[in-house]
């Protein structure tokens, strides 16, 4: 238990880690992405709006590509276009091309002076491709398009964004580096620490498994004691109900002592399983025979459905157990004329084991997850009247738990009860 604890609290601190950088990392990154779009659409505009080259820049220290306004415009200048002004060295910086198309996709016009990359008949092929996929605006490999409309021509301009693509992935690539040695870094931390931090909540287990265990042992001798006494009473006085009760009740505490040791047994992290191969199809068809007289003298149906000739590698006191914990548990708690049903078949490379029961009042499904709680009573069966304190489904949780295997309830229709018991072949 200390150690699914502890695994527990590393997950959880890694995985809200990762949520975090992630959230972080990704914000910065889509930000630095946007702008590198915004930038290049700034770019594609001016260019767009000057049949695909920059405006000849007029004379004077403080010209601006376009007409814009001066440099020292101040930050809330805009160009006569309405965006932010360009540096002036815009375009000595830029790589574009443009290609003017006709109706028919057909070549009237190709403009690669400013760029050495690519040739008219790439620039031709990349016109061809923007116009065809319908999109205004988009990336083909590093550069980003816009796509106009000229009268009854189409042109179509490309901006190199190589470089700043560039400088993104590798911001993106140091980024994600950066936060997988911050995970690593953070859950080698936790590997150490996480023993100092679940240190108190073990030894405080450690102590109720510890107290579980004594004070059965405690419990055992008094209770003995108080059987041999009755029974010596017995035999003076002779049968009378004082003494019939007071052997019922110690028989009560002594089959609860029993199950606190056994389930402090079955928590520790190696319980003493002798793991062997035994016919577990035999073993279900003995264990509902034993169970057929009891339901049928309680006036309930009890139907077998075990497929022949399935083994099962484990414990076998501990699956006999099981079988008995669920059996006891469907007919204790199933109305007079009820229905109980055993299945047992193989499913995938495993066994699946289900014991179904009606129920005389409907099953609320907030409740089916709860079954498996120690002392634990639900409203609609788990009644004083039953006998028993709750303990069988949870020790059935710990003997499926300590096999690897998986144990859920499950109510279909609301009025019955099935335990469904996975069990490795």
């Amino acid at each position: 238990m200390i150690k699914k604890l502890r695994r527990k609290l590393i997950a959880a601190c890694m995985v809200s880690l990762a949520i975090v950088l992630a959230v972080i990392l990704g914000g910065v990154n889509l930000m630095s992405y946007q702008k590198v779009v915004s930038d290049a659409d700034t770019v594609l505009a001016l260019l767009g709006s000057n049949n695909g080259d920059f405006p000849k820049q007029e004379e004077g220290p403080g010209s601006q590509p376009g007409g814009g306004a001066p440099a020292g415009g101040g930050p809330g200048a805009r160009d006569v276009f309405g965006r932010r002004p360009l540096s002036p060295e815009t375009p000595y910086e830029s790589r574009f091309f443009s290609v003017l198309l006709d109706g028919n996709g057909q070549v009237l016009q190709t403009d690669t002076s400013q760029i050495a990359a690519v040739d008219d008949a790439a620039a031709a092929a990349y016109a061809q491709t923007a116009a065809e996929s319908g999109s205004a605006a988009g990336f083909l490999d590093d550069y980003r398009y816009l796509v106009l409309t000229e009268g009854d021509n189409t042109r179509a301009i490309f901006l190199d964004c190589g470089r700043s693509l560039s400088s993104f992935r590798t911001t993106l690539l140091a980024s994600v580096a950066l936060a997988l040695v911050g995970l690593l870094a953070v859950l080698a931390l936790l590997l150490i620490l996480s023993h100092r931090i679940v240190r108190p909540v073990a030894e405080s287990y450690e102590k109720q498994k510890q107290f579980i265990t004594d004070a059965g042992h405690e419990l055992k001798t008094p209770m003995t004691i108080i059987s041999a006494d009755a029974d010596l009473l017995e035999m003076e006085c002779g049968e009378n109900q004082w003494l019939t009760d007071i052997r019922r009740q110690a028989q009560r505490l002594t089959g609860l002592t029993n199950d606190l040791i056994y389930l402090s047994r079955m928590e520790e992290e190696q319980p003493p399983l002798q793991i062997i191969a035994f016919p577990l199809s035999d073993m279900a068809e003995e264990m509902a025979q034993s169970f057929q007289a009891l339901a049928k003298s309680q006036e309930k149906q009890m139907v077998l459905s075990i497929q022949p000739m399935l083994s099962c590698t484990g414990d076998e006191k501990s699956i006999r157990q099981l079988l008995s914990i669920l059996l006891d548990n469907a007919l204790k708690y199933s109305p007079a004329g009820g229905r109980l049903e055993l299945r047992l078949e193989k499913q995938g490379r495993g066994i699946l084991l289900t014991v179904s029961n009606t129920t005389g009042r409907p099953v609320d499904p907030d409740k089916l997850l709860r079954l498996f709680d120690r002392f634990y009573r639900s409203d609609q069966s788990r009644s004083s009247q039953t006998g028993g304190y709750g303990l069988g489904l949870s020790i059935a949780k710990s003997i499926v738990q300590a096999h690897k295997g998986k144990i859920r309830a499950e109510s279909h229709d609301g009025m019955s009860l099935s335990v469904v018991v996975t069990l490795p072949n």
